[in-house]
């Protein structure tokens, strides 16, 4: 009989916490291996995590709206179902240490309290056992160190959190942190930017011209470097309104969005394509893709075809680090997925070794995991460029906000039959119908120069028009 730890899992590489915002299970309820057991949220995607065995739920030790460290234990299996249908009302068995058998061996004390007989010669581990119910905010493979995890925790916070700082020479270690042990959010170093900044009056300097070089290289086009930014009007609800207030996942949505907008230059690019040798490939194919059990959709095309572009455009798959640029080795395209709730952005991993069919079935299983909150941690993750499909609503164009820390991120605005112009052989133009959409693409310009992002939009243009063939 022993207890299995159920941690709070990392979401992305610049998460380090999460917010359990639901219990799918209760404690003495059977679990099966991978069965979803809670809800988290984090700023990069609503999920279900689940069992990492089959057992019983024997402890919960965060409960629903707490917000934790990544790997904090947030609740504990017993694996051994008959014993443990009946530990939760009078917890007679707390000397049983098998979850934690990390305590060093020869540690002395005697066996716990209260029951001396069913642990023969394994007693010595008891006093590692974590008898209270009260939440222990410590990952269990490593050992506390209180006033040095503080203080880690504290200043280190999470790469997006130090890049901000970096960009803005913030001392992280000034701000007052709302996180786990005093860390650092994104939220605090936000607010910290928007504070007055006494030292700095808004004076002329942000209103006049800056050169060109300047323009690139300011860590906040939007608001200028320092400036505080003005709070929007109060508001007043009236009578007849209703006041909801913001999900985890909105707000952090917003975060994200505020700060993208102040660290990167956005630049947007359009271009029209003519998707009408796509839309006789679709008819030809969509059977056989079906008979696979893949729905074969104009984003699939394009998907493939921004894969094996940015292969040419290595700047377009690129990241800023402090003054330098990061061209990435792997091209993982994130699939941004609408839901009620929310925005979810699921990566398609090394998405240009991937030929249509490949790229039509991630898309399908990813966007319908998505929406079932059955989405793993490693699929939100390192992501390296962005598509969104506003188009699917009926949107001609979008203009959308960078994806951090990525360079770019491409919307496909609605594909429909339009009148365009057509060359004939002799010359002449004629007026017919042709297939079109457009594809609109913002872009960080501090690294991302605009005869890159055209060329890079007109190879894009070229595969879909010229060559869709090609990409199956």
């Amino acid at each position: 009989m022993a207890r299995i730890d159920v941690v709070m899992p990392q979401m992305g590489e610049s998460i380090a916490e999460g917010t359990l915002s639901k219990w799918l299970k209760k404690v003495g309820d059977p679990v099966r291996r991978d069965e979803p057991i809670f809800e988290i949220s984090t700023d990069k995607v609503d999920a279900e995590i689940p069992a990492p065995s089959a057992g019983v739920l024997a402890e919960i030790l965060v409960q629903e709206g707490e917000t934790v460290a990544v790997q904090t234990v947030v609740a504990r299996l017993e694996t051994d179902a008959a014993a443990a249908a009946k530990p939760e009302p009078s917890k007679p068995e707390p000397p049983k240490p098998e979850p934690v058998p990390t305590a060093a061996p020869g540690a002395p004390p005697a066996p716990a309290p209260k029951s001396a007989a069913p642990p023969p010669a394994k007693a010595p581990p008891a006093p590692r056992a974590p008898e209270p119910s009260s939440r222990p905010p410590v990952p269990p493979s490593e050992a506390p160190r209180p006033a040095e995890l503080e203080e880690r925790l504290r200043t280190k916070s999470t790469p997006l959190v130090r890049k901000i700082a970096a960009e803005h020479n913030i001392d992280l270690a000034a701000i007052s942190g709302s996180g786990l042990s005093g860390r650092v959010t994104k939220s605090d170093i936000l607010s910290h930017l928007e504070a007055p900044q006494p030292a700095r009056p808004l004076a002329a300097p942000p209103l006049a011209a800056p050169s060109a070089s300047a323009a690139v290289q300011g860590p906040d086009l939007s608001v200028g470097a320092g400036a505080r930014i003005i709070p929007g009007p109060a508001i007043e609800p009236w009578e007849g309104d209703r006041v909801e207030p913001w999900s985890r996942i909105r707000k952090l949505t917003a975060d994200h969005m505020v700060m993208s907008r102040r660290v990167s230059a956005h630049v947007q690019s359009l271009i029209e394509v003519d998707y009408s040798r796509i839309a006789a490939l679709r008819t030809q194919w969509k059977g056989e893709f079906a008979e696979r059990g893949v729905n074969l959709t104009y984003l699939a095309f394009i998907a493939t075809a921004v894969a094996r572009a940015l292969r040419r455009h290595p700047v377009l798959n690129a990241a800023v680090m402090g003054e330098s640029t990061v061209y990435r080795g792997e091209i993982n395209l994130g699939i941004a997925v609408a839901m009620e709730w929310g925005l979810i952005v699921p990566v398609i991993r090394r998405a240009d070794e991937l030929n249509l069919l490949g790229i039509a079935r991630a898309i399908n299983d990813l966007a319908e995991r998505a929406r079932s909150k059955r989405l793993s941690p490693d699929e939100v993750q390192k992501g390296t460029f962005t598509i969104t499909n506003p188009g699917v609503f009926g949107t001609f164009v979008g203009l959308p906000v960078i994806n951090q820390p990525q360079a770019a991120i491409l919307a496909v605005g609605a594909i429909g039959k339009r009148p365009a112009v057509l060359p004939g052989p002799d010359g002449s133009d004629t007026i017919g119908i042709r297939t079109l959409g457009m594809l609109a693409m913002s872009y960080d310009h501090r690294i991302v120069d605009g005869a890159d992002a055209d060329r890079f939009l007109a190879d894009l243009r070229a595969a879909l028009e010229e060559a869709p063939e090609e990409l199956a």
